[in-house]
């Protein structure tokens, strides 16, 4: 049976599968830890606020679920961090010699394997840590960055004009936003009918599937020799040496221009994702107290974000420059996490949605952007960077604000989204001084990649 050259249908399972559970994890955790500190079980309640009439030693109680919660969560994303950055960098920049699959199949049975750790402790009852265990794992085989950063390679592969690598891009963010709304919306009746267990087979049952889509049916995008094996060894030095060849083996200009937009978009994913890494613990507490059908809705609402990202970047594309785009997608993100910190109220906190609708325009753009300075044999080692720095952003930033929330719940339940606002305005500045010393364009595709404008003999031919 001859293959496919879609990469969306494993993004799009893949996000369904992972949404669906990543907002039981955080209630799957807070309720085992309720029943440790509290020695009660859970209240559950129709009532949009089940803590309206708590006192203030129930209140005491909940903080302190709320302080535990928060540093679990800090324990886990330390644990993946480092073997996932690792696996990363290495899987993505490989994938120039030995295909862009490998990076695809690789974070799926991680993926899995992490699942089916879930399924292994809700179903038994088994030490919550082990979850910990799970996440270092499930991080050998790489993560979310990993997976990717290697479809965003293949799209690379795929696409010759820039434009349309930029719309496409897109769509695989707003494919992600899609899917994910919908199984965020299905998770909560999901967990009131049939409890945990059901939604975490469920969820491996998904990536079951997508992992048999990727082996047997998505056709690979680079030519492989298969009569080469290549050592560990020279591997490490294809790695070190393509890095050092992105940034410093061509116009020196140009790996500056690529640092900055490196830094402008690992800064500003630090800062987004620091603030929504808790969002879910901020929703279950007062004043708010949501239920798990209400944080169903409210992390569907919030990722509807990438449907409106995407819409941004269709019509923003054909007036304004790719900087520009980006420069409101960065208000975007200020202004929905400091409405945030003074959501106090159910309907405030749906409505912070409306500002925040272009919040994730910037990341399509910025991948966008750095793929058209570098030559088509680099889009690999590019992208295994990107990766990494997202990854080390990402992790670090959910880790560093987990802390924080944990330190500052009982005071300022609100202080983790003024901190991720106020720390948007450093990619901000970084942007704007991108913008003064040289003016990126979406029409310059190559500009900076000394000319190089060779086509790739290793993508498919239409």
């Amino acid at each position: 049976m001859k293959g496919l050259y879609f990469v969306e249908p494993i993004v799009a399972i893949y996000a369904f599968a992972s949404f669906m559970i990543y907002p039981l994890v955080q209630q799957y955790v807070y309720r085992r830890l309720w029943l440790e500190i509290t020695n009660s079980s859970y209240p559950v309640s129709d009532n949009t606020s089940r803590c309206a009439n708590t006192s203030s030693n129930q209140t005491s109680q909940q903080n302190e679920v709320q302080k535990a919660a928060s540093i679990f969560s800090m324990y886990s994303d330390l644990f993946s961090m480092i073997p996932s950055l690792l696996v990363t960098l290495l899987l993505v920049a490989y994938s120039d010699q030995r295909g862009r699959k490998i990076t695809i199949i690789m974070p799926l049975i991680g993926g899995l394997i992490y699942t089916l750790s879930f399924l292994a402790v809700s179903y038994f009852e088994l030490n919550l840590y082990l979850l910990i265990a799970a996440s270092f794992v499930s991080a050998l085989f790489g993560g979310i960055g990993t997976m990717l950063g290697g479809c965003f390679s293949y799209v690379a592969d795929l696409c010759e004009d820039g434009k349309q690598k930029t719309l496409r891009m897109a769509v695989v963010d707003m494919v992600i936003g899609l899917l994910a709304g919908v199984a965020s919306i299905s998770t909560g009746y999901f967990l009131r009918a049939a409890g945990f267990n059901w939604p975490f087979f469920t969820s491996a049952m998904f990536q079951v599937v997508n992992l048999l889509y990727a082996i047997f049916i998505l056709e690979e995008t680079k030519v492989i020799d298969r009569s080469e094996t290549v050592a560990c060894c020279r591997v490490l030095h294809k790695l070190v040496s393509g890095i050092y060849n992105l940034f410093a083996g061509g116009n020196r200009k140009t790996g500056w221009i690529l640092v900055l937009m490196i830094v402008i978009f690992s800064t500003l994913s630090f800062s987004n994702t620091g603030g929504l890494s808790v969002i879910t613990l901020y929703e279950l507490n007062k004043p708010l107290c949501w239920s798990e059908i209400l944080v169903g809705y409210g992390s569907a609402a919030s990722l509807t974000v990438f449907l409106t990202s995407f819409v941004g970047v269709y019509v923003f594309s054909r007036c304004l420059s790719d900087m520009a785009i980006v420069f409101i997608g960065m208000l975007s993100v200020i202004i929905g996490l400091v409405m945030v910190a003074f959501a106090k109220t159910t309907v405030m906190m749906f409505l912070v949605r409306i500002p925040a609708m272009f919040a994730i325009m910037p990341f399509p753009i910025l991948r966008s952007m750095m793929s058209k300075v570098v030559s088509k044999s680099e889009q690999g080692v590019l992208f295994a960077c990107v990766a990494f720095t997202e990854n080390l952003s990402t992790n670090v930033a959910s880790t560093v604000f987990s802390s924080i929330y944990a330190a500052t719940v009982a005071w300022c339940p609100g202080f983790v989204f003024l901190l991720g606002a106020g720390l948007c305005l450093f990619p901000m500045t970084l942007l704007g001084i991108l913008r003064c010393f040289h003016p990126v364009d979406s029409e310059t595709e190559g500009l900076f990649s000394d000319d190089e404008t060779e086509t790739s003999d290793d993508a498919p031919v239409a």
